[in-house]
């Protein structure tokens, strides 16, 4: 089966459907999961989007709309829905996905949807709205399966029965003591296989890892990742159970700092919405354009110092972009890979050390052997031996020193505070238009005048 993409023949079908009436719409939109008609209500307008919710079954409509992007505005969308209907599609999300949509939208209106749930619901949703939306905390579901450690394996499948009656589906099952204190985790797989007079506390796995509520949610993402995990319990400071944070949870946190760390390294604000107008587009991109002008201004003041060096060279022009640009692309590759590692594992100083003598290297080699290449190409094609050695140590150093900064500078900037994805590509793209223009054009001044 292939991922669902957006198609015109889609739209127009639902559309249509539309206008056709209620049961044609209905036949329509069996042809689709609830994701994919997520996908689609972003080519319907909010008219559209309402008939549609309104008329398929709750369950329905509430997968659809935990399902939509983020930068669709779900929370819209069900606010303006009728108070029935949005109660109705709230208590079936899982409290969760509910909090995420409710948690973007005014005070006045979370305050007005939250009146109209149970006071159970309510509650709940409440509780994790008080935590950060990037923390453990805030990616938690509270319900889960819990059984005392001291029961015995018939008492433990009977409470795991009547707890699941209002779960769609679960993983693990959580193992706490009479204080309601975390112990360890159980398999519905151990509990099955064990003997009739088995308990609890014989088949509990101690060692379970574990996170509390304010955990980045990055750091949640690793655990999972790192030790293969379907879900991870939260605790408090009293190893008190709180809830559980999920794989598929997980999988979106993992696309999200993944898009904000790409959107950094370009020099783009993580503010700016993949979908949003060119007036976000602007007030997002334009501060860093100008930091950036900033920045060329000083590598163009290294070309106007060696003017008579180019006017007597003319040639060097041609080359000096080349040196600059391969500059700038071995840079950005060793700052992609290093700020990757650095979102992944807490470098030790032995291995940031590693990092920057890693790239050294690379740089020295690949920088030897584009060298190489541009010294033979100068050779045949200017007819100058010592033009192709110029070019040949530029560009091998500035490729060293784009391996350099390239990973070193996003460590810097990480031990002393700074975001190292949004910092760093203005600071190496100096460095590496800098020093190629300086190398090419000074080696130049020496080597050939």
């Amino acid at each position: 089966m292939q991922s669902f993409e957006i198609d015109k023949s889609d739209v127009f079908k639902v559309k249509n459907a539309i206008l056709a009436g209620d049961e044609t719409l209905k036949i329509v939109l069996e042809e689709y999961h609830a994701s994919e008609i997520a996908i689609l209500f972003e080519r319907l307008d909010k008219s559209e989007q309402r008939h549609i919710i309104n008329l398929l079954p709750t369950e329905i409509a509430s997968e659809i709309i935990s399902e939509m992007d983020e930068e669709s505005h779900p929370e819209n969308l069900l606010f303006e829905l009728h108070p029935d209907k949005r109660t109705e599609i709230v208590e079936e999300l899982d409290y969760d996905d509910a909090t995420d949509i409710i948690s973007q939208l005014e005070d006045h209106e979370q305050k007005e949807i939250l009146e109209d749930l149970t006071e159970d619901h309510a509650s709940e949703i409440r509780n994790l709205l008080t935590y950060n939306e990037k923390t453990a905390g805030g990616l938690m579901n509270t319900e889960l399966i819990c059984v005392n450690i001291n029961l015995t394996k018939k008492d433990a499948i009977d409470e795991i029965i009547r707890q699941s009656e209002e779960m769609e589906e679960f993983y693990t099952i959580y193992v706490v003591d009479d204080d309601e204190v975390f112990k360890g985790i159980v398999s519905l797989k151990d509990i099955i296989k064990a003997k009739h007079n088995a308990k609890i506390t014989e088949l509990v796995k101690i060692d379970a890892v574990y996170v509390h509520p304010d955990t980045d949610q990055e750091e949640v993402a690793n655990l999972i990742s790192q030790y293969n995990l379907t879900s991870i319990p939260v605790i408090d400071q009293h190893q008190k159970l709180l809830g559980r944070v999920t794989f598929d949870d997980v999988i979106d946190v993992m696309e999200a700092e993944s898009t904000e760390d790409i959107l950094k390294i370009s020099g783009v604000s993580e503010d700016e919405e993949l979908s949003g107008n060119w007036v976000e587009a602007v007030k997002s991109r334009l501060p860093w354009l100008i930091i950036n002008l900033g920045t060329a201004f000083l590598a163009s003041s290294v070309v106007r110092y060696f003017d008579p060096t180019i006017k007597l060279i003319p040639s060097l022009a041609a080359y000096m972009t080349i040196i600059a640009g391969m500059g700038g692309n071995a840079a950005t590759q060793a700052l992609a890979v290093t700020v990757r590692r650095i979102s992944l594992y807490d470098l030790t100083d032995k291995q940031a050390y590693r990092t920057v003598l890693k790239e050294f290297t690379v740089g020295l080699i690949n920088g030897a052997a584009n060298g190489l290449i541009v010294f033979i190409f100068a050779f045949f094609f200017d007819g100058n031996p010592m033009l192709g050695l110029v070019i040949f140590l530029a560009m091998t150093g500035n490729l060293v020193i784009a391996g350099i900064t390239g990973a070193g500078i996003p460590l810097i900037l990480k031990r002393v505070g700074i975001d190292p994805a949004i910092a760093s590509s203005i600071i190496i793209t100096t460095f590496t238009d800098v020093f190629g223009f300086l190398l090419i054009l000074g080696l130049a001044s020496k080597l050939l005048l």
